[in-house]
């Protein structure tokens, strides 16, 4: 299993929307690709006042093809999406991870 994550951190104020786009938008638009074989939500519980709130959104793959793929053909179109929607209102960073 590979396991995509991306961890966000959203501003204080856009964090209830945020955070409801992507579980009711977002997220639907890529397991609708086909690619992902699941996924979850996490908030992190242990943060500094950093002026907003911390996300984990992890995909789960069942092969690294599918991440590839999922890469190549659908990643810069997720994140052009979440960048039109929130610019300026989040920074993010992506690891790749999978079962030991």
């Amino acid at each position: 299993m590979i396991l995509y994550n991306t961890t966000y951190s959203v501003a204080n104020e856009v964090e209830q929307d945020w955070l409801h786009w992507m579980k009711t938008s977002h997220i639907p638009s890529m397991l609708a690709t086909g690619l992902p074989a699941g996924h979850k939500v996490l908030r992190l519980l242990t943060e500094i006042d950093n002026g907003g709130a911390t996300y984990s959104v992890q995909l789960d793959f069942n092969a690294m093809e599918d991440y590839f793929t999922y890469q190549s053909l659908h990643a810069d179109t997720m994140q052009q999406q979440i960048q039109d929607r929130f610019a300026n209102q989040f920074v993010s960073f992506d690891t790749l991870l999978e079962d030991a």
